[in-house]
């Protein structure tokens, strides 16, 4: 036990700490109870202030130097997988640890997807990527080459969308490094399943819940839009979540009073919508009740269950500053920031809105990327984003369905090629025990 590292692949802020801690307190348990020498166990949100750290790769020349003589393995995981000790061993003794191994619960696109910049665009099924509910692992051998790699040829892309498939494609060097190795044992069925007696890991696959859902009126939900989406974009939101909003509002370059859209006065921008998004932070600390502590922002392509957010929203405590979402990154190899990437909606403590707009941090153009100066403001402010992957960037069926088996998801983006309508019907509304008037309303998920 002692040749293994474990990495929590954890957050700094408070909620996402604690559930890190309590995994590490729990592993070293497990240790004692098994009479062994306890194993290293480490939090990345502390194992430096490196701003990439959650991105994993910059941290291997650390891992190399540090672990590279005594340990066998570096174990990573989520702080809600569940780790079964005495069978990780049992697993791990399998594989030659002399050897380069990468291993983990494969997953794989079922067709070629914007979120992997289409790779493997003839056959996508033949490239395997790890599950990071489930736990994976890298022998110590791989893990010195990599360091070795990683000193003479950094990494090339500027972007961190998906970590997990841009981790094993580094790895996988082309052809010239391994691929992943699928094991069974790590798995990310929920605890309490029949499937789970041969799994050395298992994952609680549940929205969390820290005590009553907050209040509808807690939550003010920012729309944006612009006068030639309208027609086509509006009515979806409107026939989906829009009801499930006790404050809603929709910022567009026209005051169209049958929606009603408000003008803010700013011109609608091709790209980057800085100066419309800026414009909403400032109105929402300067013209709503200062009693409603959360503010989503979403895009009239977003589809969202508010009812689900409200849920999440109980486990943070908006005293803080927090800026919730899907996590990317920009330039983490080299400092750079992460950001909440926009579709899949992004949400702001007003605390955290007070903290941003009191700083100087302003878009440096109008049609700036929002998403990507709110995250350079908040990194400069030193406030660190808090991801949640159950907020999509894209469609359902740009991920794994393996991937989605164990989320209840809180959003997706983008109406291109789907039924917005259905998919939100599918994943995103209120099931039986969710539903106000108890009735199931859906489609199959296999449907899509």
């Amino acid at each position: 036990l002692k040749e293994i590292v474990f990495v929590i692949q954890s957050q700094s802020n408070s909620f996402h700490s604690k559930r890190a801690e309590d995994l590490k307190k729990d592993i070293l348990k497990q240790a004692v109870d098994l009479g062994k020498e306890l194993p290293t166990v480490l939090l990345i949100h502390q194992i430096n202030r490196h701003e990439g750290a959650w991105t994993i790769l910059p941290l291997m020349r650390d891992f190399s130097i540090t672990y590279g003589r005594n340990s066998s393995w570096i174990f990573f995981c989520e702080e809600d997988t569940r780790i079964q000790v005495t069978k990780l061993l049992e697993t791990l003794r399998r594989f030659d640890k002399s050897k380069e191994w990468f291993l983990g619960k494969a997953l794989y696109d079922e067709e070629s997807t914007i979120i992997h910049h289409y790779a493997f665009a003839e056959n996508p099924t033949v490239f395997k990527f790890p599950d990071f509910a489930a736990g994976w692992a890298l022998s110590i051998p791989l893990v010195n080459k990599l360091a070795k790699k990683l000193k003479s040829e950094p990494l090339k892309s500027d972007f961190t969308i998906d970590l997990k498939h841009e981790i094993a494609l580094y790895i996988w060097q082309k052809g010239e490094g391994p691929h992943l190795t699928p094991v069974p044992e790590f798995c990310t069925d929920d605890v309490n399943s029949y499937k789970v007696d041969h799994c050395a890991t298992t994952f609680s696959n549940f929205l969390p819940l820290c005590g009553e859902p907050v209040n509808k009126e807690d939550v003010f939900v920012a729309v944006k839009t612009c006068r030639k989406f309208h027609g086509d974009r509006i009515p979806v939101v409107k026939q989906t979540w829009e009801r499930e909003a006790a404050l809603i509002e929709y910022y567009s370059d026209y005051a169209d009073i049958s929606i009603p859209t408000i003008d803010l006065g700013v011109p609608n921008t091709d790209r980057g919508h800085c100066g419309k998004t800026f414009a909403i932070l400032e109105r929402f600390l300067n013209h709503t009740s200062p009693r409603t502590p959360w503010l989503v922002v979403v895009d009239d392509d977003t589809l969202i269950s508010i009812f689900r957010l409200r849920k999440l929203l109980s486990c943070y405590d908006p005293n803080e500053p927090v800026f919730l979402g899907e996590r990317y990154g920009y330039g983490l190899g080299t400092g750079g920031y992460s950001y909440i990437t926009g579709g899949g909606g992004m949400v702001f403590s007003r605390t955290a809105v007070q903290k941003l707009l009191a700083s100087k941090c302003r878009c440096y153009s109008m049609d700036a990327p929002d998403d990507m100066v709110l995250g350079m403001c908040f990194s400069g402010l030193g406030i660190p984003i808090t991801h949640s992957p159950l907020f999509h960037q894209a469609r359902p069926m740009d991920y794994p369905k393996d991937y989605l088996s164990h989320q209840i998801p809180v959003s997706f983006h983008k109406h291109w090629n789907i039924d917005p309508v259905k998919v939100y019907f599918t994943w995103l509304a209120p099931n039986t025990e969710e539903s106000p008037n108890g009735k199931k309303v859906g489609y199959n998920r296999e449907d899509l």
